[in-house]
Order: structure tokens, then sequence, then C-alpha cells
């Protein structure tokens, strides 16, 4: 039986770690933003209510993905600036 592996050391960006981050960032900040937006919309209906959420968290996913792949890289050239202790 194969060993379980719990920790990886990817070269570069985890981009498993980006994917993650920014699932559970969309859900914690995406709410809200579309209840919040969502109070002064006109939503007669369910379909336009799903529309609207969906139209307002896909800009939400996109903004909170680009943010968590910049600060992934952002994080990785300050490691790579930094000397290692030895």
């Amino acid at each position: 039986m194969p060993e379980l592996v719990e920790r990886t050391d990817p070269d570069g960006i985890d981009y498993g770690w980006v994917m993650q981050v920014t699932f559970l960032l969309t859900i914690l900040l995406g709410a809200p933003i579309v209840a919040l937006l969502s109070i002064p919309a006109d939503l007669p209906t369910w379909a336009d209510r799903a529309e609207f959420a969906v139209r307002v968290g896909a800009i939400v996913w996109l903004l909170t993905g680009i943010s968590v792949f910049l600060y992934a890289r952002w994080r990785l050239d300050d490691e790579a600036d930094s000397p290692s202790p030895e």
C-alpha cells in the first residue's frame, strides 16, 4: 500500500493552494457582496435573482482569483530574494 502524501513541495506557485484559497475567499466575500448589491436591484423572479448572483459572483471570483495568484507570486518572489539561513 502506498504511503499517504500530506504535503507537497511544488516548484514555483502552488496552484492547488491558489484554487483552494480562491474558492474559500469567493464564498466568504462573495455572498455578502451579492447580498448587499441585490438590495437596491429590482429582482422580481427567481431567474432574475439567479442571473444577478451569477454575474456578480463571476466578477468576485475573477478578482479574488487574480488577487490570490498575485499574492502567491509575490510571496514566492519574496522568499527567493531573502537569504536562506545556513
